[in-house]
């Protein structure tokens, strides 16, 4: 990643499962429930993921959340040369063997990170006066000693991290300034022939978006593959932030890179803003989210997303960027944001259970969430619809409507109608299509979840806004 400091307890750990991923051969399992973000990148046979560092592993309460939401993690500084490699020829794994073994107790992929980067290396690496020769059998040994250790352990490595500067020009390290741009090669090179099985990707910062930068590393990945270095990926980190707008053309970047015949990744996916938060802030950040994640999701070899780090309490970004923070959908308290973690939900395909929120920072106390109120068609009807709001706090909310069927044989369609009473306004809608007219709203079936049998349910939900008071309709009919 971009600009970590040793001292910043940085990324996410543990991750639920991940789904198969059919058309990349990712070998992925999967058991979280269904209202996980993990669960839904599954059913689009991608995965969600967050990083993590080992200070965090001490927090219980991070880790059940860390273990149950997601499917991938990656550790963020403890397989960096400096931690694995402090002295020459000595190889410490205590940290990354802890990330490691708590992801394998949930079942999660990990991406190892990282091999070659130009930053957290130990002096002996970059003041050694080495010869091209000599670092060139540094780097192999430090490469091969790792990936060897990890092998079958690690889905995929970022091998070299951040080669480029912003105008595209090659940034100026120990490894490039004595090899030239041949470290690449050697580096992915070194790491095959370690783990052959293992996905090597590069990974940048500043790339999501056509631009000088993502030019440079698209010249570079297409003479590596005219070349025949093995590569299989390219990593665009995602260190977004509200102020300096979203990446230019995202998904048809990602796509040009994936029609190379690369897998893609967003890697270390957050979005900053300066401090404080506000209600606007954190609508512009949500949307920013679900953007980024809705270009992964169109994209069929974006293979996953991954969060740097699931919660503001370990963000590296107040370290970095002063006065600015707030840049994860879990905030401090690990409460899940309600408009960033049902953007994200949205983006890819469906709902998740979002807790209700308790911070006060931006999103202010939540008003009491009304009783649910089931509001059933009226006797005879062929189906029934009843609504209720799962979370509200000032300005917006959640909600959920089930649909069952109620008539005496199958049914292959539904339609939902209601109107708001004090003119609320649905901005996203998951597991099914809707059209509102002034405060009129009517929602239509999914194309997978229209057959009912009889007496079966499905549901739906959708987020919205809302001023002045939120109640719930005075009448929900289903047809």
């Amino acid at each position: 990643m971009p600009f970590v400091l040793p001292s910043r307890r940085l990324l996410a750990a543990i991750i639920g499962v991940l789904a198969v991923v059919v058309a990349l051969a990712i070998p992925i399992t999967t058991a979280h429930a269904a209202s996980t973000l993990q669960s839904l990148a599954a059913a689009k046979g991608k995965y969600f993921g967050s990083a993590t560092d080992n200070p965090e592993l001490t927090d219980a309460p991070y880790v059940a959340t860390l273990g149950s939401e997601f499917g991938q993690i990656t550790p963020g500084n403890s397989m960096k040369w400096d931690t694995i490699e402090p002295t020459q020829g000595t190889f410490d794994y205590t940290k990354g063997d802890a990330v490691v073994a708590l992801a394998k107790s949930h079942n999660q992929l990990v991406r190892g990170h990282t091999l070659v980067w130009y930053s957290q290396l130990p002096s002996w690496v970059s003041n050694g006066g080495f010869s091209a020769t000599q670092l060139d059998s540094v780097m192999k040994n430090h490469i091969t000693n790792e990936v060897s250790h990890y092998k079958g352990q690690i889905y995929a490595w970022d091998v070299v991290n951040e080669p480029f500067n912003d105008d595209g020009t090659y940034r100026t390290s120990v490894f490039y300034n004595t090899l030239g741009v041949d470290y690449i090669a050697k580096a992915l090179t070194y790491a095959h022939a370690a783990d052959p099985a293992a996905k090597l990707y590069i990974n940048d910062y500043n790339t999501e978006g056509l631009g000088a930068k993502s030019d440079a590393m698209y010249a570079l990945v297409k003479s590596l593959i005219a070349q025949g270095v093995p590569i299989d990926g390219v990593g665009f980190q995602g260190h977004l932030a509200i102020q300096y707008g979203f990446p230019t053309q995202m998904q048809a970047n990602l796509q040009r890179f994936a029609d190379l015949g690369l897998d893609v990744a967003i890697t270390e996916l957050d979005v900053r803003m300066v401090l404080p938060r506000d209600t606007t802030k954190d609508t512009t950040q949500a949307t920013y989210f679900h953007d980024a994640v809705a270009a992964c999701v169109a994209v069929t070899r974006c293979v996953g997303v991954t969060i740097w780090d699931y919660t503001d309490k370990y963000s590296w970004v107040p370290s970095v960027f002063s006065g600015q923070g707030a840049a994860l959908p879990w905030d401090e308290n690990l409460v899940a944001k309600p408009l960033a973690y049902n953007a994200i939900a949205t983006a890819l395909g469906g709902t998740a259970s979002t807790p209700t929120p308790t911070d006060t920072t931006a999103t202010p106390t939540p008003t009491a969430t009304p009783t649910p109120t089931a509001t059933p068609t009226p006797t005879g009807a062929a189906c029934t619809a009843s609504y209720s709001i799962s979370s509200s706090w000032t300005g917006g909310f959640t909600a959920a409507v089930t649909v069952k069927n109620t008539g005496a044989s199958a049914r292959s369609s539904w339609q939902v109608g209601w109107t708001f009473p004090t003119g609320q306004v649905i901005t996203s809608l998951w597991n099914g299509s809707f059209t509102q007219s002034g405060s009129a709203v009517t929602v239509k079936n999914a194309s997978y979840n229209g057959a009912l049998a009889v007496n079966a349910s499905t549901s739906f939900g959708f987020q919205g806004t809302w001023t002045g008071s939120n109640p719930v309709p005075t009448s929900v009919t289903c047809s």
